[in-house]
């Protein structure tokens, strides 16, 4: 941002306005650059007082404001990729049969990036349940997983299903991964 000065005084609020911020950020910029103002009355300003500083330290502002629009840019920038490394975290995704014995087609399917602190979860509320398998996933899959090997069956909550055949599921299951890249990722294949 580069903005054309004269010799003369400018006003915080033209600067603010020039530079598309409010006067208070301007007040507040010069504060952290300890740049006292001058205050004049202006018959502009039906003679308020108006705070003025010099072009030089105008020039201060202005390189301050493209500082901080380069940093924020690089923290954008950087959450970014912090955000593409967490969708692409690596898991597993898992077919659980809620209550085998008692109602063999509700089931329970999702992500976990640790299978065994999940189940240690869903086991306070569903004491019965058994893994039927689980596959080698990243985070960024699971809801395309859920769509694809759902359809079809009756929703019960947002992962709970219920079908005739959970070994129906688990084929889906088998054939979507078996599309799907590999993913190397050994930590993951625990034995329950």
């Amino acid at each position: 941002m580069k903005i054309v000065m004269t010799d003369d005084p400018i006003s915080v609020v033209d600067l603010a306005d020039q530079v598309g911020k409010r006067k208070q950020s301007i007040f507040k910029i010069l504060t952290r650059l300890n740049i006292q103002t001058t205050k004049k009355r202006s018959s502009n300003s039906r003679g308020q007082l108006i705070a003025y500083i010099t072009p030089q330290e105008a020039q201060l502002v202005i390189a301050e404001l493209n500082s901080r629009t380069e940093t924020e840019n690089r923290n954008v920038n950087a959450r970014a990729i912090d955000i593409s490394v967490s969708d692409a975290e690596l898991g597993v995704f898992y077919l659980l049969a809620l209550e085998p014995q008692h109602d063999p087609g509700r089931f329970k399917v999702g992500f976990a990036t640790n299978l065994s602190e999940r189940l240690q979860k869903h086991r306070c509320s569903a004491p019965l349940l058994k893994v039927v398998k689980h596959w080698p996933c990243k985070r960024l899959w699971e809801k395309t997983v859920i769509d694809a090997v759902t359809f079809g069956c009756e929703r019960i909550h947002t992962e709970v299903f219920r079908t005739n055949s959970i070994d129906t599921i688990a084929e889906r299951c088998e054939q979507f991964f078996a599309l799907m890249p590999k993913v190397g990722n050994q930590q993951h294949r625990e034995v329950l």
